[in-house]
């Protein structure tokens, strides 16, 4: 219905449907990319991904401090990985208990886990749990491609873009990925989907 969202698979072609496995390794692929360029968490992840254990939480427990920086991971990270894998351990996080939450209590248990705030809550959301209304408005590239898209006159805030998404609703994810999908066509560089 928004002509604007309406021309971006007309100019940038057919939307791929990137989605993440679901678990513990959905959780540390959302730690792995936080804060850093898209380009550089791929190359961490592919070097986390050939590291035996580190797929698990009891293997990633297992590994030393050593062998996961030594994959790329900073010491925050590191510590943020096995927060979430002691959470997977004690039953904090489970997909079953996930998938049987509403999206608000999910977001909340999720960033009760030192190192996932709502950012990583709602990827995870969206792309391992493929949850239709999610919508991260703190991710700088949704921030960023809305204001090509929409040439407005400056990138707008997290808290300003979660407004322009409320008439979104039910379908805030498909907004978010058709975002980043524009963000990947104006910019030639890859978006949170491609992780």
């Amino acid at each position: 219905m928004d002509p604007d969202f309406a021309r971006i698979e007309r100019e940038a072609g057919p939307l791929p449907w990137r989605t993440r496995e679901p678990g513990f390794s959905g959780f540390l692929s959302a730690i792995v990319g936080q804060q850093i360029s898209n380009q550089a968490a791929a190359a961490i992840w592919r070097r986390i991904c050939a590291v035996e254990g580190c797929q698990t939480p009891d293997g990633l427990l297992a590994l030393t401090d050593e062998t996961l920086r030594a994959a790329g991971l900073s010491r925050p990270k590191v510590s943020h990985a096995r927060a979430v894998a002691e959470a997977f351990r004690a039953g904090i996080l489970t997909t079953e208990t996930l998938v049987a939450m509403d999206d608000e209590t999910a977001v909340a248990t999720i960033s009760s886990v030192r190192g996932l705030g709502p950012w990583s809550a709602e990827v995870y959301l969206l792309f391992a749990l493929e949850r239709a209304d999610v919508f991260p408005a703190g991710d700088l590239a949704l921030q960023a491609s809305l204001a090509n898209l929409k040439s407005l006159p400056a990138r707008p805030t997290a808290k300003a873009l979660r407004e322009l998404a409320a008439p979104w609703a039910p379908h805030r994810a498909l907004s978010a990925r058709l975002l980043w999908h524009w963000w990947r066509f104006v910019t030639g560089r890859p978006s949170m989907d491609d992780k």
